[in-house]
This record gives C-alpha cells, structure tokens and sequence, in this order.
C-alpha cells in the first residue's frame, strides 16, 4: 500500500483516499499514521468512513457514504477545516449532502465496479450530467471510471474521478495515463 501511494503521488496525484472496509481500527490507524509519515503535505489524504480515525491520523478530510456516521455528525467531528465529502446515489441523497456542510459530493456508481460489495444501481453518464444542474459544489464520479471513460464522465460534468480497479497493477504508469488523458 505505501508504495503504490509514493507512485500515485510521484505520478502528480493530488489527493487519496484510505479506504480499509475490513480492517479493525488500530490496524487502519496505524496503516493511517504511515501513509501520513511517508506521503507528509505533499497528497490531502482522505479517511474513508471514519471520522474518529482522520482526526487522530492527522488526515485533511474525511468520505462518508450513506450509511457511515451522518455528514453533520461527521462535520463535528472533524472540525470546519478538514474536507467532508459525501457519497450520493440519487436526487434526494444529492439534495441533502448540497444542503449540507459537505465540500464535495460523490456520485455513483457511473459505471459497474468490482470494487463495492454491495453495489447501489449504476446511474450512467445522464445523472452526472443532472447532479451537475443540482449543485454548485464539486462533484467526484465513482464506480468503474477507467481510463477510457474518464473524460467521457468530466465533460458531463464531474469535477473529478475517482478510481481504484483502473491504477492496478501498476499504479504510476496507470495514473500519469489519467492525468494525460485529463490534462
């Protein structure tokens, strides 16, 4: 994992996600504390589902997915300063998180993904474009981006990807790929 972030980072990523659905959480802590040590200012590291574990990791924000900890039990939590992102599947979900203290707002899946155990209905390049309408806030697509859908899915309107599946196995080459195809 940590050296698949120093490609990630070496390639021009900006920011990552720590995302451990299994582990118990003095593992993800630890796991945490090294990505921080090793990777300093130069990413905005992002906790996944737990708030309590950005904090004491020293992360710059944290991503919530609909059935974590609320986004304003979240926002307490972390404090007005660490980034507060929230994962959206439809128009009500969407409504609510823009409504809310979030600074940005995930929607998807866009596409199918191995990556979810449980996956929400694939919403398609059509809701990226109507999520767009709805906010002004920024908008990060999930679920099955690769490398040859990723620009397909910025032009309806995302502000960003997000992606696991299409970085393996070889994560820098995969990542100066992404950042080329989305100068």
């Amino acid at each position: 994992m940590l050296a698949a972030a120093v490609e990630l980072r070496d390639a021009g990523v900006k920011i990552l996600q720590y995302r451990n659905k299994k582990g118990a959480a003095r593992q993800i802590l630890d796991d945490a504390r090294e990505l921080k040590a090793k990777l300093g200012e130069s990413v905005r590291l992002i906790m996944n589902d737990r708030a309590d574990l950005c904090v004491a990791a020293d992360f710059d924000g944290v991503h919530v997915g609909q059935e974590d900890l609320s986004a304003e039990g979240t926002r307490r939590v972390i404090g007005p300063d660490c980034w507060l992102g929230v994962s959206t599947h439809n128009t009500e979900q969407l409504l609510e998180a823009d409504a809310g203290s979030a600074d940005y707002l995930a929607i998807g899946p866009v596409f199918s993904t191995s990556s979810k155990q449980r996956l929400d209905p694939v919403v398609g390049l059509e809701w990226v474009r109507r999520a767009r309408q709805l906010t002004r806030k920024p908008l990060v697509a999930i679920g099955g981006i690769t490398r040859g859908n990723a620009l397909e899915v910025i032009s309806a309107g995302a502000d960003a990807v997000a992606v696991i599946s299409d970085l393996l196995p070889h994560p820098r080459k995969s990542a100066e790929e992404f950042l080329r195809i989305l100068g």
